[in-house]
């Protein structure tokens, strides 16, 4: 008859056998393997259906989220394709570790914080504010990118470097796309020189931030695993 402790152990060892044959970054590459599994899916599902809600009500009224003079028709294209940067990227690579539903959730706040900056119009009344998600929004992409392209073993330095490549070029394209729908047309243009070149700074900044805290965090779990 078998022992009940011996089979246990038994089990537990080819548990661990497995795991050790997962693909390296299978971990690192899930995102939010530490959150409750219906948390994720939840707040991504429900930030898109926001960005879709507002995006329609702006094509509508402008006026509605204070995006007069900003390129609303422009905005409203381009976020719905941003929101689905990551599912259409994890679609067509097939890959095989489960979807990275913590980095759709940071892309996708990108989306919500300019479009609730702008519906609740604290660009205007919040000094400093657009500064704030300039920083803000550069940590959230840089740290979506190290989340779907950096395992988990690598150095600090790499996750750093990962995280400036992008957070910078990605800070890069918007200040491109604003300079291209409507800052020419704007009343910022006199000041739009030393305000771009602030914003790509703190993008830098917000980068480098989200590098660091990402390699920190990932050190402290290896360590603690």
């Amino acid at each position: 008859m078998l022992n009940l402790g011996q089979t246990r152990r038994e089990a537990k060892e080819a548990a661990v056998a497995v795991q050790t044959h997962l693909p390296v970054g299978t971990e690192a590459r899930s995102g939010g393997d530490r959150v409750g599994p219906q948390l994720l899916p939840a707040l991504v599902v429900t930030g898109k259906v926001v960005v879709a809600f507002c995006v329609v009500r702006v094509l509508l009224d402008p006026a509605w989220g204070n995006l007069e003079g900003k390129a609303p028709v422009a905005r409203a294209i381009m976020y719905p394709l941003w929101a689905m940067v990551v599912p259409v990227l994890w679609t067509t690579t097939s890959r095989a570790s489960a979807f990275p539903w913590l980095a759709d959730l940071l892309v996708t706040l990108t989306c919500l914080t300019d479009l609730a900056g702008n519906r609740l119009d604290l660009y205007n009344s919040v000094d400093r504010f657009d500064d704030g998600m300039h920083l803000v929004n550069a940590a959230l992409v840089s740290t979506a990118f190290v989340v779907l392209t950096v395992d988990r073993p690598a150095t600090l330095r790499e996750v750093v470097e990962a995280a400036v490549a992008f957070g910078v070029t990605a800070s890069l394209a918007w200040e491109l796309f604003e300079y291209g729908t409507f800052l020419t047309r704007s009343t910022e243009w006199t000041t739009a020189y030393s305000d771009t070149v602030g914003d790509l700074i703190l993008g830098w900044v917000g980068s480098v931030v989200a590098g660091l805290v990402v390699a920190v965090v990932w050190r402290r779990r290896r360590s603690g695993s």
